[in-house]
């Protein structure tokens, strides 16, 4: 068997696992690393189109990624070009073409496109060699483009984009839309459940939501590896926990508007009834059907908790909710320690930092620092300490995801 035939099986063959991952981020992550390995691409990145904008969703580069700390991951800037003729993005999309060039600094002078050497002059690092791809629908939409940068060959050699990587990742973009579709359309489902959220609490938007979630699952992903979990598992968590962690508090759609919009704080008697969003977000998750179920109910109840066992809902019955562990007044006692879900103190870290950083109708959003402090303040109290370490080991990370997903940019990843 040729190479070439061999890759175009392995695209093939990559078609069921594209079709597994559920969740929109992951999907694009993913469809990056698939196509720069099947060309040996040293880097790229992949954008979604919104309008007659490309946003971009991930970049990755081998080469500035061996400079960094094992563990740490690469950060880029999140910025946007136009659909049109200036960029080379911006052509594929507009045009629907696949472009392979060969020295992005030898453009030809009738090229319809230029090259902006901004980011390779921020970056330190020198593109040469090119290829774009539409992710186009076999109705003609153009979904996003991904852009391959540098064919590496087998000395580490700077090569161009042949014929033949041209045929694999054409056919690999056709499947990756078929997923890329599926997957815009959970992610939809899910904004619609939470716009639902949103018509009785304002603070769950999309933005927030998102922030959240991807919070969440660079926290779970440096917690798994830490832990010694598989790769594949920590893969196959990351999708399940990203949608769940986006519904943490879809139960608010089972608490009274006078209560979800009071613009001041909650009597006790109020604050009671806000309890039990959690139980009514986790009821909806019951009849498990798969691991996302299952994962989702684990966040929906415990998100609340905290370490120290200070948190609601505690011991609690679902079908009930009626305490299955109590204290002398017959109040449930609350989950402590490792007795919480992981993926609930995961999220309740997430939660915390976002809130505390944004503005709401009755407060100011705080300094940067200032929510670091109280971070740190809440280590083995609020939160697992551990989590604590990782949140703080990987901030630039969470800064980046806060500025992907701030409230100016909204979902940059629905189409």
């Amino acid at each position: 068997m040729s190479a070439d035939e061999s890759k175009l099986r392995s695209i093939i063959s990559l078609d069921s696992e594209l079709n597994k991952i559920q969740d929109l981020d992951i999907l694009l992550e993913r469809i990056l690393t698939e196509a720069r390995r099947v060309v040996n691409a040293d880097a790229g990145s992949i954008y979604v189109r919104r309008g007659d904008e490309l946003i971009i969703s991930y970049a990755q580069n081998d080469t500035k990624q061996r400079e960094l700390p094992p563990g740490q991951k690469l950060i880029y800037n999140v910025f946007t070009v136009p659909v049109g003729m200036n960029t080379i993005a911006g052509y594929c999309a507009a045009t629907g073409e696949q472009v392979n060039i060969s020295d992005v600094y030898n453009l030809p002078k009738d090229a319809p496109y230029g090259y902006n050497p901004k980011y390779d002059r921020i970056s330190k690092y020198e593109s040469r060699s090119m290829l774009a791809i539409p992710l186009r629908t076999n109705t003609g939409e153009i979904l996003g483009v991904i852009q391959l940068i540098n064919k590496m060959d087998d000395q580490g050699t700077v090569g161009t984009f042949n014929a033949d990587d041209e045929l694999v990742t054409m056919h690999f973009a056709t499947n990756a839309t078929v997923a890329l579709q599926r997957a815009q359309m959970t992610r939809a489902i899910l904004l619609r459940m939470i716009r639902m959220a949103e018509l009785r609490d304002p603070k769950e938007t999309g933005p927030h939501v998102n922030r959240v979630a991807g919070y969440a699952v660079e926290i779970y992903e440096r917690w798994g590896q830490r832990n010694g979990l598989p790769a594949r598992q920590i893969e196959r968590t990351r999708d399940n926990l990203r949608m769940a962690a986006m519904l943490h508090d879809v139960g608010k759609v089972g608490i009274s508007d006078t209560i979800l919009k009071k613009p001041a704080r909650f009597t006790p008697d109020e604050f009671e009834i806000m309890k039990t969003h959690t139980v009514t977000g986790a009821r909806l998750f019951l009849d498990k059907q798969s691991e996302f179920d299952d994962i989702a109910g684990q966040v929906a109840i415990s998100h609340h908790e905290n370490w120290d066992g200070s948190g609601y809902p505690g011991h609690v019955d679902l079908t009930t909710g009626e305490p299955t562990k109590a204290d002398s007044s017959g109040r449930p006692l609350g989950k402590h320690g490792d007795e919480i879900p992981i993926y609930g103190r995961i999220v309740s870290i997430a939660d915390v930092y976002d809130a505390l950083s944004s503005k709401r109708v009755y407060k100011k959003a705080w300094s940067h620092d200032e929510v670091l402090e109280e971070m740190r303040k809440m280590s083995g109290t609020k939160f697992d300490p551990e989590l604590v370490d990782i949140f703080f080991d990987i901030l630039p990370s969470i800064r980046q995801i806060s500025e992907k997903y701030s409230e100016e940019h909204g979902e940059v990843a629905e189409v």
